[in-house]
């Protein structure tokens, strides 16, 4: 079982988590307001760093292929996780963003409300190498980052209608992680707030205990083997 955890503010931050045994780390790079996020530079620092231990994954709500591709150039992910607000984007416009950006593999957010989001997801799995089903926040520019889970039933229906790798965000927590595993099976499982401390006067870090805990829960969900962890060529 995959586990990606966003978001990385810090190289020392990042490491931890890889170290953790995180699999994915995620970056948010400056976009007007979202969550955890961080200058180009840093975010460049921290894919670097990390390195073979994870794969680094880079974040944007933009649409606009130019700015996205001089984002990828600026900072290297290992993946490239785009997650714009569904009416700002088409499976057509991924399709010829993938097709700029050889070489950087591209996840797509969906955002799931309900059956009708099934169509949408297989729409996008026709041209992405990856999914991500998460929950939308109206106050976030973006898919993501509410805190909030979703109906895992409408994921469930998506895993088994796709064939590209299935990642599950929205809500999840060391608590939780385990019962979603099981109700929607799908390649991996995101985390953001619930593994997140909030600080005095605003702001998070990622808690690492937290981090642990919900790394261990999704491993040992199904009895996770190491050998299904690794990603599509």
């Amino acid at each position: 079982m995959i586990t990606q955890l966003y978001t990385m503010q810090t190289v020392m931050e990042a490491l931890a988590c890889a170290d953790a045994g995180a699999d994915h780390v995620g970056i948010t790079p400056p976009h007007g307001g979202l969550p955890g996020e961080v200058p180009v530079r840093l975010a460049a620092e921290i894919a670097l760093a990390v390195g073979n231990r994870a794969k680094a994954v880079v974040l944007t709500v933009w649409t606009d292929p130019v700015a996205i591709a001089e984002l990828v150039d600026a900072t290297h992910p290992a993946i490239l996780h785009l997650c714009p607000p569904a009416h700002l984007t088409s499976p057509a416009k991924v399709a010829a963003l993938r097709a700029r950006l050889p070489g950087v593999p591209v996840m797509q957010a969906v955002s799931v409300t309900g059956p009708e989001s099934i169509a949408e997801a297989r729409a996008y799995a026709a041209v992405a190498d990856y999914l991500i089903l998460d929950t939308q926040d109206p106050g976030i520019a973006g898919v993501g980052a509410s805190g909030a889970t979703h109906d895992w039933r409408v994921s469930r229906e998506i895993v088994r209608s796709v064939r590209v790798p299935v990642i599950l965000a929205g809500g999840l927590s060391p608590e939780n992680v385990a019962e979603a595993i099981r109700a929607v099976r799908p390649w991996g499982v995101d985390s953001l707030t619930h593994t997140s401390r909030q600080l005095p006067g605003g702001g998070f870090r990622k808690d690492l205990e937290r981090v642990r805990a919900f790394i261990a829960a999704a491993r040992s969900a199904l009895g996770d083997d190491p050998d299904t962890r690794a990603d599509p060529d």
